[in-house]
């Protein structure tokens, strides 16, 4: 099975969260926030959504940021994913 996005949205894998600080401490998993950074894992086609025209920036592959407390979890066979609007994602991350 996999997750097919419909109009702007955007599936995204959320990469893993720091296990120590730059100090060398080791948080517990509660301590741990959410890392705003993700892979792009499915893009939806764009298009007209809600009488705009869409144009899709971002593509599978891509590492974005995307904002705190934007999307909707989604646990699909023992993976979460999230499913955002592609305006609820503010950067691409370039190396």
């Amino acid at each position: 099975m996999k997750l097919v996005p419909l109009g702007d949205k955007v599936v995204l894998k959320q990469l893993v969260a720091e296990e120590t600080t730059k100090s060398g401490i080791v948080l517990p998993g509660q301590a741990k926030e959410k890392p705003q950074q993700a892979e792009v894992v499915a893009v939806g086609p764009g298009g007209v959504v809600d009488g705009k025209e869409v144009t899709m920036y971002v593509k599978a592959g891509d590492k974005v940021i995307y904002s705190k407390y934007a999307g909707t979890e989604v646990k699909l066979e023992d993976q979460e994913y999230i499913v955002v609007k592609q305006n609820d994602i503010v950067a691409i991350v370039e190396d």
